[in-house]
């Protein structure tokens, strides 16, 4: 009988080495466009998962939900499969005024503000990419014409803002670029397990806690070009990882 992987449903060591993931199916499967030769792998819940074939290449592409919790069940997962470099394709809330909608945020690492890694090891253990896939990605980002910045971001557990007050502005004010959901999940689960990481984001807009919600505009034109950016560079860069 074949062993599958739990929740997110893969079959172990069916998976590539190289993985590309995001929240959203749907995304997942726009990413999955893009490769040659693609196969379903599994559907289950929020966790969608390709194989296929970019410029030769094996490369897998699976979502991974909203939130670091669930994300978290997607990581840990595809690392049993085989995963052995993981790149997140996201969106991002921005926390600094210079940076225009449809930006994309190559994050060096993260803050743990979203409370899951916490459970993992110490706060005083940090959250970052891997440094070969950060150069990585900023080389692939040469060949677009997006507005790139990589840094700091932030990685929070909540969407909308409750009635205590965040850590966000304080984060800002820290020079934090961007406000996400998983990033810190991810760099913390991959570090963990020896796994390379990276992460890049495409901005839909300033981090509600400062604009307000209601007032929340998607520019969907701006952001769908944003985000086959990211998907370019995530591509082009997971397959020149070395692994």
């Amino acid at each position: 009988m074949e062993k599958i992987v739990p929740i997110i449903d893969i079959p172990y060591n069916t998976i590539a080495p190289r993985v590309v993931v995001c929240g959203d199916p749907g995304r997942a499967e726009k990413i999955a466009s893009r490769l040659d030769d693609v196969q379903v792998v599994a559907k289950s819940r929020e966790y969608w998962t390709f194989n296929g074939k970019y410029k030769g290449v094996p490369v897998t592409v699976s979502s991974h939900g909203v939130g670091a919790a669930g994300a978290h069940v997607s990581f840990e997962g595809l690392i049993l499969g085989g995963a052995k470099v993981i790149i997140r394709v996201g969106t991002c809330g921005t926390m600094q005024p210079d940076m225009p909608q449809g930006a994309l945020i190559i994050a060096t690492a993260a803050c743990r503000e979203e409370g899951v890694t916490a459970q993992l090891i110490p706060q005083s253990y940090p959250a970052v990419a891997s440094y070969d896939v950060v150069q990585l990605m900023l080389d692939a980002a040469k060949q677009t014409d997006a507005w790139v910045r990589a840094g700091i971001i932030c990685t929070g557990g909540i969407f909308y803002k409750g009635l205590l007050p965040t850590n966000n502005r304080l984060m800002a004010d820290a020079g934090c670029l961007a406000f996400e959901n998983e990033a810190a999940m991810l760099f913390v689960t991959c570090s963990l397990k020896g796994v390379k990481a990276g992460c890049i984001s495409a901005a839909d807009g300033p981090c509600f806690e400062f604009v307000g919600s209601e007032e929340f505009n998607h520019y969907p034109e701006v952001m769908a070009k944003a985000i086959e950016d990211e998907i370019t560079i995530a591509l082009e860069s997971i397959i020149r990882v070395e692994i």
